[in-house]
């Protein structure tokens, strides 16, 4: 199980049908609060409508007890101002969700069934009310009195809505109540409840519930699907180049490239990136083969003969060459010191912070070498470090000793926020093929030349290394003489 999320394509497919899962269900829960906000809605103005037409009928004068209230779907309560249930729907069996649980009206006449089916019932008399129907009957009669007349009733603007249930006819359900209150003249203030069935809106968001809960898993079930396949896709080539890479460790080959895909896209270019990092560690692996090569190569020659020398002069004293072993001696120290400096530049040592008068530096260096004449601004200072730019020097001094004809040229100034420091020569020069090549570790282009005279070769591979680890740059091109003229630009300090 942890192998399998741990790829990136299971990874992928999880996050994306948890976020579709999500969004579906917001969505979902968002379409049914809607769905049933809406229908309640219509439920709840149907109710009201009938309330209004209940208190209409009210407000005109109609008593309680006259009220057409035989709906077959709609439950129907009138209460008087003291809360007394005074009119209802013939079939209400039982209610809530309305301010009474009554289902009988105080003082309901027995229905009866009247000779023109388009007459109201006519209430039946208890006992004790004779007089007073009668008294109501001379008074309408009469019209007179305005303490007996019925005018014209208030409806009031406001409407309550409830939740309930009620059981017509046999039939239990929920339903939406609304709530009416009229004021009647001279009868007080009437509370008319009429409820609308919700069993339509119920079976509308049930319906739409059980759509969501067997389309729902469908549709991610499709999203999982095409997630999967989608994302195999796009990662076949990170794989094809995993797999070239480990077969690339195992065999340390490095000439070997991974498969770059033609999609341009990241995924492209990781590939080439990848193949552009294992070319340039391919260089420096073989440029490191090649440098532990010629090293081992240049230090066996002065110590063979070393050792040859102090072998004879231990045979033979009187043959020993003392000159030649100090000279052997010296030359392996420098090459020693040459091959330390490249091993501290190649772990990226960086310059001891510091400012160096360049003008200054140039003039100790060129002191003592015969030939080489300074010409220099009076300060000109960079930052870094002294031992090293002074190795610099050095080098690119003893490099143009050994080819000039006759004589040596330093000039040293500050230009546009960069000392630059020019050394040329009368010698030959340096051909234009070569001009990047000589500054690889050993390269000789006199090859002809002995190695006592010529050096290691190390020396302007040094000093572009150093001049780079200031953050300059070192060239060379063509002295006014004709010779080399090599330029070490470096930032002022």
């Amino acid at each position: 199980m942890s192998r399998l999320f741990g790829s990136v394509r299971a990874r992928a497919t999880l996050g994306a049908t948890l976020v579709v899962a999500i969004a579906l269900a917001a969505a979902g829960a968002a379409v049914l609060l809607s769905l049933y906000s809406n229908l309640t809605g219509e439920a709840g103005t149907q109710a009201e409508r009938t309330a209004r037409q209940v208190a209409a009928d009210l407000s005109v004068g109609v008593p309680s007890r006259g009220l057409d209230l035989d709906d077959e779907d709609q439950p129907v309560q009138v209460l008087s101002e003291d809360g007394t249930l005074v009119a209802a729907s013939r079939d209400l069996e039982r209610i809530s969700g309305t301010s009474t649980s009554q289902v009988r009206p105080v003082n309901r006449p027995d229905p009866a069934t009247p000779a023109d089916p388009g007459q109201r019932p006519t209430p039946r008399p208890s006992a004790g009310q004779g007089d007073d129907d009668d008294d109501d009957d001379d008074a309408e009669d009469s019209g007179s009195g305005a303490g007996a007349s019925t005018g014209p009733g208030e409806i009031s603007e406001d409407t309550g809505f409830s939740q309930g249930s009620a059981t017509l006819d046999g039939q239990s359900g929920d339903y939406r109540f609304a709530r009416v209150e009229v004021d009647v003249r001279d009868q007080g203030t009437f509370t008319v409840y009429a409820g609308a069935p919700l069993a339509a809106e119920q079976s509308a968001v049930n319906t739409a519930m059980t759509v969501m809960l067997i389309g729902f898993p469908l549709l991610l079930g499709v999203v999982a699907a095409v997630t999967w396949l989608v994302t195999r896709r796009a990662l076949r080539p990170v794989e094809g180049i995993r797999r070239e890479m480990a077969e690339i460790t195992a065999s340390a080959d490095l000439s070997r490239r991974v498969p770059e895909p033609e999609t341009h896209d990241e995924i492209a270019r990781l590939a080439s990136t990848t193949n552009e990092t294992l070319a340039a560690l391919e260089t420096s692996v073989e440029r490191q083969r090649r440098f532990v090569a010629d090293a081992s190569h240049e230090l066996r020659s002065p110590i063979a003969s070393l050792r040859t020398q102090l072998e004879v002069g231990a045979a033979h004293p009187e043959l020993l060459d003392v000159p030649g072993a100090v000279a052997d001696t010296v030359r392996l120290q420098h090459l020693a010191a040459d091959l330390l400096l490249l091993a501290r530049l190649d772990a990226g040592e960086r310059p001891q912070d510091g400012r160096v008068d360049l003008a200054a530096l140039a003039r100790d260096t060129a002191e003592g070498r015969p030939g080489v004449r300074v010409t220099a601004d009076d300060v000109v200072e960079v930052a870094g470090s002294r031992g090293q730019l002074e190795r610099v020097l050095g080098n690119l001094l003893d490099n143009a000793r050994r080819h000039a004809h006759s004589a040596v040229t330093v000039a040293v100034r500050g230009s546009g926020g960069l000392a630059v420091v020019e050394v040329a020569d009368d010698g030959d020069g340096v051909p234009e093929a070569d001009r990047e090549r000589i500054f690889e570790r050993f390269v000789r282009l006199d090859d002809a030349r002995s190695r006592d005279d010529g050096g290691a070769g190390l020396g302007l591979a040094i000093a572009r290394d150093v001049a780079v680890r200031h953050g300059g740059t070192l060239t060379v091109g063509t002295a006014p003489a004709g010779g080399a003229l090599f330029e070490l630009r470096l930032p002022l300090a």
